[in-house]
Formats: structure tokens, sequence, C-alpha cells
């Protein structure tokens, strides 16, 4: 068989940089392609629609994919094989480009073999491309083999004498593979009735865990912002050449580009949606962009950068998501079909400056940026992915940002190991709701706690013999006879014991009854245990107030375990117990003191009661480590969510920038002229003082000073949930003030001097740390 251009031109397309994913990715493209042509025609296709590929077992192992196709005839075959051809069409197919079959085989090995047969045939066919014989006569060998059932039919791809670091790569990856291909083909595995299966083992489609098409949250309290946009958009069809792919600008009867005449009008549409991830991630987020369903970008996010067409030349813009606690990362998502616009022979980028991206990005996204007032001279952006943007920039715990919590702070780590069960399948993480019910939990948790606050503040029932002693009752009331009212008159009262049976309350019950009201606590519910005692699953529950928690013998305790079967138990936790309202015990602290004892009996270990609680927190309360870095980080986290609060409370309020700049002295202005470039927002330096963007770069405790300077902006309910200008004393409005910037002096000097901070000192700053996440107003 005859093959141009030579075996020399052939070695070289294998220098091309493509990634070993990239180079099996080529050799399923032309499968798939085969299967939806087989689909369009309405042909029925008993055997089913699946491609392998088989792993090298060795550095001197083979790479072979095959398929359960129609098969080519010996003509076909001879084109498809050629370095420059492709028969597919240039609109429809995922085999775009026609080298792409050269340049995977010869960047994976120096000799492929391709055999197919179709339905009827007496035998496989094939050819042998060996770029070590191959001369310049192009002529390639013709191979056969014999056909056991005429009825089969498919293609073969064997690839051997691979290059050794491909071949380590591919015998070492295939979990990878299956992964980045699953990734790559998710919408086709999922849409189409098409199998791949890699190494033996099936590909599954991974798909995005994104919140369901009826949840929301109210922004400011009364705008409904869905977690889920649904993008269809009808653009006007276009002309397109059928040979070389080039759309066509005006009307002719022949293509601009290469002077065919092969024209057609095809449809042009962008469809698909945009929503929000579950949970945060570093990297996985951003958009999908596929093109005839094969991903071609994947968790893109240069749809989050604005362009400032006015900006000066060669100054680069910043993104504009995420912005608050950006180092956590983002939950923006979305998978955008753009079979229309042209994508590079890699298939890992589309045509950044063809027309038709640049109107699809401005259809998800508008002209003007995300950021409100970032651009003064634009209107309001009303994108999809700008209402997204308003809705879901911040990523505080509870209702109104739609992220779960542990009634005081998000669970970042938890909603991302609930993801991970989610790609593996586990059923009860497949729809939204262990997410939504853990965000309901939180709401409750936090609502229980400041109900909690309140009643510790005001007595819960009046002081009986004060209101006696005021009547003129004596101090010892007898049960029944004769009393002396307050005027000594005597009054005669007899009180009538009545016998009544109580039926004792058995031990299930009871804690039955305990369970019925109470609330998960999420943080606590884990395993708890050390690797020398074993460990055991805890699930533990908040009683709610009214119900004392008592153990078996009828005495109040601020813990209860009930040791169900195998290691689950349930932890009670009574938050009305003397030793939490009037001590201050932490929870976790009294846990692990009933924990131990179970642990110890269970290990039989010899370990004391101090050694037992130490080393079931260090081994399952990590995160909860007093030291500088940590409890420095989580004091940096609340202080840049203050930061983009009080930013968003000067924009929303059309504070005056500058006036509030100037509450700054000289050195903190360059402090944070310096803090901005460090950060890389070299672009914002020109605007300081000109709009809030100083906010997220100012020094922490002049950030105390500027809530100090203008309490009347950050108060009621705009930052801080305190009363202010309704408080009519100033001694009161005092208080309220230092209620907030009390603790946010503390957090802000824990956030920048942590390291050298005591224990106490520790100990201190966390607790202001949830005092001052508690006063944050729960609208933004």
């Amino acid at each position: 068989m005859k093959i141009t251009p030579s075996a020399r031109v052939l070695s070289m397309l294998g220098e091309i940089d493509f990634d070993e994913w990239q180079c099996v990715a080529e050799l399923v493209d032309n499968p798939f392609d085969d299967f939806l042509d087989i689909l369009r025609s309405g042909t029925e296709w008993p055997d089913g629609f699946t491609v392998s590929v088989t792993l090298p077992s060795s550095a001197k192992g083979v790479l072979e994919v095959r398929d359960t196709g129609r098969g080519m005839s010996y003509d076909r075959l001879a084109r498809a094989v050629r370095a420059g051809w492709s028969g597919n069409d240039k609109h429809d197919k995922l085999g775009l480009f026609g080298m792409g079959f050269n340049i995977s085989t010869a960047r994976l090995g120096r000799r492929t073999r391709i055999l197919t047969t179709r339905a009827g045939d007496t035998e496989w066919i094939g050819v042998e491309i060996d770029l070590d014989q191959i001369k310049d006569d192009f002529e390639a060998k013709d191979i056969t083999e014999s056909k056991s059932d005429p009825s089969h039919h498919g293609t073969r791809i064997i690839v051997d004498r691979l290059q050794p670091t491909r071949a380590e790569w591919l015998r070492r990856n295939g979990a990878s593979l299956r992964n980045t291909l699953g990734s790559v083909y998710s919408w086709i595995l999922t849409e189409r009735p098409f199998e791949l299966y890699v190494g033996g083992t099936r590909v599954k489609p991974v798909r995005h865990c994104r919140w369901g098409d009826d949840r929301y949250v109210l922004y400011n309290g009364k705008e409904q912002i869905p977690a889920y946009i649904p993008i269809d958009a009808k653009l006007q069809d276009g002309t397109a050449c059928q040979d070389c792919g080039e759309w066509q600008i005006g009307v002719g009867e022949v293509c601009s580009v290469c002077g065919s005449g092969n024209l057609t009008v095809r449809e042009r549409r962008i469809h698909g949606w945009l929503g929000v991830q579950r949970y945060l991630d570093k990297t996985e987020y951003g958009i999908d962009f596929l093109r005839n369903g094969r991903k071609i970008l994947r968790w893109d996010k240069r749809v989050f950068t604005w362009n400032n067409p006015h900006g000066r030349e060669g100054e680069e813009e910043e993104p504009e998501y995420p912005v608050e606690l950006a180092h956590q990362g983002g939950r923006l998502i979305g998978e955008i079909h753009l079979d229309h616009v042209p994508v590079m022979y890699q298939k890992d980028a589309f045509e950044y400056g063809d027309p038709s991206w640049l109107a699809a990005v401005e259809l998800l996204r508008g002209v003007a940026p995300l950021q409100p007032k970032r651009a003064p001279a634009y209107p309001e952006n009303e994108s999809p992915l700008a209402l997204l943007f308003k809705g879901f920039r911040r990523n505080d715990a509870g209702l109104r940002c739609l992220v779960p919590g542990d009634g005081q702070k998000p669970v970042h780590t938890d909603t991302r190991n609930w993801g991970r069960k989610f790609q593996a399948g586990a059923a009860e993480f497949q729809s939204d709701e262990h997410w939504w019910q853990a965000v309901l939990r939180h709401e409750e948790i936090k609502k229980r706690g400041k109900e909690a606050k309140t009643a510790a503040s005001v007595p819960a029932q009046p002081d009986e013999q004060a209101v006696k002693d005021a009547l003129g009752f004596p101090i010892d009331m007898p049960t029944s006879g004769t009393a002396v009212g307050p005027v000594g008159a005597p009054t005669t009262f007899s009180t009538t014991a009545v016998a009544v049976k109580e039926e004792k309350e058995t031990r299930s019950e009871r804690l039955a009854r305990y369970e019925s009201a109470a609330s998960p606590h999420s943080y606590l519910s884990r395993p708890f245990g050390h690797p020398e005692l074993g460990y055991v699953k805890v699930r533990t529950l908040l009683l709610k107030p009214g119900d004392p928690l008592l153990d078996d013998r009828g005495l109040s305790v601020p813990v209860l375990l009930d040791q169900r079967s195998g290691n689950e138990v349930t932890a009670l936790v009574d938050p009305e117990h003397s030793a939490f309202r009037r001590f201050g015990t932490d929870y976790a602290d009294l846990l692990l003191v009933e924990l131990a004892a179970v642990l110890k009996v269970r290990a039989r270990s010899d370990w004391s009661p101090s050694q037992l609680v130490a080393a079931i927190r260090a081994e399952s309360l990590q995160d909860s480590v007093l030291d500088g870095t940590t409890v420095g980080a989580e004091g940096r986290d609340l202080l840049t969510e203050i930061r983009a609060r009080v930013a968003e409370a000067i924009d929303r309020n059309d504070i005056d920038c500058p006036t509030s700049y100037d509450h700054l002295s000289d050195e903190e202005k360059v402090a944070t002229e310096e803090a901005m470039i460090a950060a890389g927002r070299v672009g914002l330096v020109g605007r300081l003082g000109r709009d809030s963007g100083f906010v997220h770069h100012m020094p922490a405790l002049a950030l105390v000073r500027l809530v100090q300077a203008m309490p009347q902006s950050f108060m009621d309910g705009a930052v801080f949930r305190g009363p202010y200008a309704g408080v009519s004393s100033p001694s009161g409005k005092a208080l309220s003030l230092a209620r907030v910037t009390g603790c946010l002096a503390d957090v802000a000097t824990l956030g920048t001097f942590a390291g050298g901070a005591t224990t106490q000192q520790l100990r201190r700053g966390r607790l202001s740390i949830a005092l001052l996440r508690d006063e944050l107003a729960g609208e933004g």
C-alpha cells in the first residue's frame, strides 16, 4: 500500500507535542465518529458500540485500540493512513484533522499495524507502517489475518516498538488515563450508548458535582439567583466549507480560503449550562468547552478575567473570580458546547481570535466586568456568569451562599470529600441532598446558639421566693392548713394528692426520644481513634434546650454514648449542661473523655486517661491544633472575608472612597501599595483611593481603625449585625462598636503576628475569631 508523504516526514510528526493521553484520544476519536454515523443513519447495531484500549504490560509491550465499528474497505483504509488526508466532516466529527492518526502513532512507537474488517468479509485486511523499513517509494506492507467468524466487524490499531518513556507512562498510569478520558468524553459517555475500556476497566464519565436545578440563594434577602442556569442561544446560520472547514465571510459560490465549491449552510448554536459546584476546589472549577461532544477545554478560567479594552498596552488584567478567600479555590462551573467554533490541531484550545469564540465569551460573561463598579462607564453586567458571580462569589456557610457549615464556619474539607464520594458513585452522594442537609444543620445550630445566648442573658423563670417576699408571704409555705394573708386575715387552703402511676421509660425509649429532638453536629461526626487503639465511627447529636440529658441512673450528664453494633457510636451532647454553659468547656473535650474510656477497654490499653485523650485528639482532630500557623490562617481567612464585605459595603452604599482611603496613615498607604504589588495586582495601584480595591490589601490593624472611624457605614447589618445608628446614647453606641472592634483587633493582631503567640494568646485569638464571626451580618 502506497502512503504519502515519506517515512521521514512521518517520523517528524512524532516530534509534535502530544501528551500520552492525547495520543490515545486521537485513536479513540475515529471509532467514536464511526459510531455517531451509525446512530445518525438509524441502522440497528446489535453488537454495541465499544472501544477497548489495551495498555503495554512492559517496556517492550504493545498498545492496541480495537472497536466494534463498521470496518473499512481497502480503498478507504489506504486513504485513512495517508498523512494529511481526512475523510472526516470538518464540523460534525471528533477526528477533525487527518494527521491526528499519524501524529499519535508516530509519537507512541516505531511500528503501527492497522487491521480492519466488515461484516461478511472473509478476512482482516490491513497495512503495517514501519518507520524503520519504509523507504522513499512510500510503500507500506499490506497484511492480512484470518477471520474465525465472517460476521465480525471493526478495526484494530496495534502500536509496538514503543518509545520507552511513553510505554512506561502508559504501563503505570492506567487509572490516570481513565480519569482523563472520562473527563474529556464525559458528555459522550453519558449521552450516547458508547462504552470505552482502558486496561480492561470501563471508563466512567467524570461528571460535574453541581447543585440541583431547583436550588437558589436570595441576594440581599429578595433577589432569587439560581444555582443552575441553562444556556441555549441559536445564532444566525452560517456558510461553511466542507473541505477545509472555514466559515465564510459574506456570500459566494466558492470557499474564500481553499477555493472549493463544496459549501453548505450550517447551524451555529451555543448551548449547555452554567452552575455552582457543591464544593470549593483550588483547581477543579471553571468552564468546560466542548466541540462535537469532546471537551476541548477543561476547568477553563479565562472567562473569569475581564479584558479592559481601554487598558494600557502590555498591562495584564486580573481574574475577577475567585476574589473572597481566593486561596481556597472556586466553585463556579459550566459545560458549554461550541460546535461551530474552530479549534487548534491538538484539540486542546479554540482559535481565540476567531469572531465566533469572542461572540460566545461575550454571550456568557458580557462586556462589562463581573465586579460591580470596577469600570463605572459600563452599565451593570446582566450576563449569566455575572448573575452567578453576584449570588455565589462569597463562600459564607449557610443558606445565603449555599455552603454547608458546622454552625460556625464552612466545612470545605468535608464537602470536598463528599465530592470524591460522588465521583466514586456512592449512592448517598449522587443528589445534592447530603450537602443541602448540611446547610440546614448549620442554620439550625447557629439559630440554637443565638437562642442559647439570649436565654443565658434572661432568667429562665422568675425568682419565686422574691415574689413571695414582695407579696408578704412567709418564707416556708405549708402544703396544707391555714396561712396568713398579706393583711393578717386567715386563709384556708388544702392540697389533695392524687396518686398517678407513671410507667418508667426504658433506656431505648429515652435514647430514641433524645435523638428525635436532636440535630447533627457535622464537625464532630467523624471517625475517632488511634492506630494503637482502633477507631469508632461517631455520629454526634446536639440536644434541643429543655430536655436534660440523663444517664441510666437518672443523673444529668454533658455527654452520653450509645454504642451501636460494630464500630458505630452515637454521641448525645447537652449544650445546656453547666459544663458548657457555665464553664465554657468545648464539646470535643468531654466527647474525647467518653470515647477514650471506650477505646481503652476495647484495646485493653494501659495508657493513662490523659494519654488516651491526647492521642485521640492528635489523630482525629488535627484541624483543631492550637499553633500559630493554624490559628493564624483561620484569622487571615476571616479577615479576608471581612475585607470583602467592607469593600462590598463601600461599593453598594456609594461610600466616598477617597474619604475612606484618607483614614489610612501615610505609612499604611505605602504598605497597601506594596502589598498590591507583591500580590501581582499592579493594575490596581493606579486606582488607589478611587475605588474600594485598597481594602483588600490594607494592613489588618488599619482595617480596625477604618471600622472605628466609619461605624455608621459598617454596622447595622451592613457588615456587622450590631446596632449603631438607632442607639440613642453615646455610651450605647460605643459599647456596640467595641463588641466588634475589640474582637477585630485581636484577630488582626493574630493574623499578622501569630507566629510568636503564646498558647493563651492563641486561645484568646481563636475565641475572638468565633465571636467576631458571630457578629457578621447574615446578609451581604
